[in-house]
């Protein structure tokens, strides 16, 4: 799908592509470098992982429109990553770039995708608005022209609250008057293109202040040198590589959940559905790409992907034709792209992170029960005073941790009776097995070790009068029983045999059936008490029922 031709190139839609294209390109430029800002990294790193790992990705994505940027929250990662306690700061930020694509690459052929599902709403809700808070608050120092100290967000921003008469007021006009254009211009039909229009209209004032008024606006040039032209490639340092591992892990889960968002989200050329597991490799290659042309890592972008679709894109072209522009803007322009003003990136950035707050989601998650809500806030809390790479490490232990929860109390135990017209019913079972009675418990849910217990309590208790009976377990529907509910089962058999009742099991599956053997219980109960079933739906089920009838004497 993703090698389709149709996809990469059409002459009757090539202006639309040259178009969209455009936008997209010029729009990257400010919004790469408020990405580098946020990763409190060289700001041309955003931009060239704009460029770069746009490029790199677009060759092998499935979806044709997927936008691979440096995101939010890739950058807030980045930022806790502690480059600067390597010997090369720099060139450690471009190896943990190609150390996080290569680990997406494995993603990708390890069919990686279904792991998305493991991570709950509740955990995504607290770290995408723990996301947009972070982003908020760590734009302060930058919004204000106070560099605030701290070891975290929270307390840098405490710090910045109580120095208000450090504040530099030319540096809060040039951020006010980048926000106040952004929030006029984003509802009308300049869209996203609002953002470039802020962010000039915001640096025109730094500059005009600082020769006027002599005021101390930072800008890009004061923070570094704009190269005129493309950056040479470089090799990532093999050394730093343990030192980047976790911040690598970290980058990998969150750029391939924001992949599977936008390849869920984001119609492909041809109208069919996207290869998660193609994205992840595409991801991967971009951030390769990225890393050794000096970018920072990268990953598929919602906003990029959702601007080039409405500004017209047909095919994947213009994904390189927005390359193509920010080659040109750093070739042509890179003299006007040193006067950004980091005020008005900074405002920028404040309102990228209140968009990313979603009070719906979180009102949703907070109807959904207390479970969820505590997952939620523990994650929320956790992302704002901990590093991100550990924060999101915890996040996805804590999505894993309830999933097991939410499954193993899932388990249900019906009674199946079986009427004379050959029809079955369901019902409650009993509390207690009755005495000299046949009968059929089915377990519903996934028979994995935690919910063992559940399990174990959904039994009927077995008492001195249960005695005469059989109990037929029907495993029909159950494609893997751990070893943990064969010791439940091997109990409850041990509980009838001692009350002069017996256990009989009915298992579809060859695997089922195995475990059984291996677990003892086929040898505890016989293996003639063990019936294997057919394709045939209840047809092992009654065999067991009749030879169960025969052995009561009814």
């Amino acid at each position: 799908m993703g090698w389709n031709p149709r996809t990469w190139f059409s002459r009757r839609t090539l202006r639309k592509d040259a178009v969209a294209g455009l936008i997209l390109g010029v729009e990257a430029v400010p919004d790469g470098l408020a990405a580098g800002l946020l990763a409190g990294v060289n700001p041309l790193a955003g931009l060239y992982g704009y460029l770069f790992g746009m490029v790199g990705a677009a060759i092998l994505t499935s979806s044709a429109f997927m936008a691979v940027q440096a995101t939010s929250a890739m950058a807030l990662v980045v930022s806790d990553a502690g480059l600067d306690r390597l010997p090369d700061p720099d060139r450690g930020l471009f190896t943990l770039a190609i150390l996080t694509g290569i680990i997406m690459v494995i993603a990708g052929l390890l069919r990686g995708g279904r792991l998305i599902s493991f991570v709950p709403t509740p955990v995504m809700t607290g770290f995408v608005t723990a996301i947009g808070v972070n982003i908020i608050l760590g734009q302060l120092s930058n919004l204000t022209g106070y560099q605030a100290q701290g070891p975290n967000r929270l307390l840098k921003t405490i710090d910045v609250l109580v120095h208000v008469g450090q504040w530099s007021i030319p540096s809060l006009v040039v951020g006010a008057i980048s926000i106040l254009v952004i929030v006029v211009l984003l509802p009308t039909r300049v869209g996203s293109v609002g953002l470039v229009v802020a962010v000039v209209l915001g640096s025109l004032c730094a500059v005009l202040l600082n020769l006027w008024v002599r005021s101390d606006v930072v800008l890009l040039r004061d923070i570094v040198e704009v190269p005129r032209g493309l950056p040479a490639p470089v090799l990532p340092d093999i050394a730093d590589v343990p030192d980047l591992l976790i911040p690598a892990l970290s980058l990998t889960f969150i750029g391939l959940v924001q992949g599977a968002a936008v390849s869920a989200g984001i119609p492909t050329a041809d109208g069919r559905r996207a290869d998660a597991n193609r994205d992840f490799l595409g991801q991967g290659l971009g951030n390769v790409v990225s890393g050794l042309f000096q970018g920072m890592p990268v990953g598929g972008s919602m906003s990029g992907s959702s601007l080039i679709v409405q500004a017209g894109a047909k095919t994947r072209l213009s994904l390189f034709i927005a390359g193509a522009v920010m080659a040109v803007v750093v070739f042509v322009a890179a003299d006007l792209v040193s006067f950004v003003a980091m005020p008005a990136l900074a405002g920028l950035l404040i309102v990228v992170g209140w968009r990313a707050i979603k009070p719906s989601r979180v009102y949703s998650v907070i109807r959904s029960g207390l479970l969820p809500t505590t997952i939620m806030g523990v994650t929320f809390g956790l992302t704002l005073i901990i590093p991100l790479q550990f924060a999101v490490l915890v996040g996805v232990g804590l999505g894993v941790i309830l999933y097991v929860a939410e499954q193993s109390n899932s388990v249900r135990v019906r009674a199946v009776h079986l009427e004379q017209d050959g029809r079955m019913r369901e019902g409650d079972p009993p509390a207690v097995v009755p005495p000299r009675d046949v009968l059929v418990l089915q377990p519903y849910g996934s028979l994995f070790f935690a919910s063992a217990p559940v399990f174990e309590r959904k039994l009927p208790d077995v008492s001195r009068e249960s005695a005469g009976s059989v109990v037929i377990v029907r495993l029909r529907g159950t494609d893997e029983i751990g070893l943990s509910h064969v010791d439940v089962l091997r109990r409850f058999a041990s509980r009838l045999r001692d009350a002069g009742s017996t256990l009989k099991i009915v298992a579809t599956e060859d695997r089922v059936i195995s475990q059984l053997e291996a677990g003892g219980l086929t040898a505890d109960i016989g293996a003639d008490n063990v019936y294997r079933g057919s394709e045939w739906i209840g047809e092992g089920l009654r065999r067991a029922y009749a030879d169960a009838r025969g052995e009561i004497g009814r």
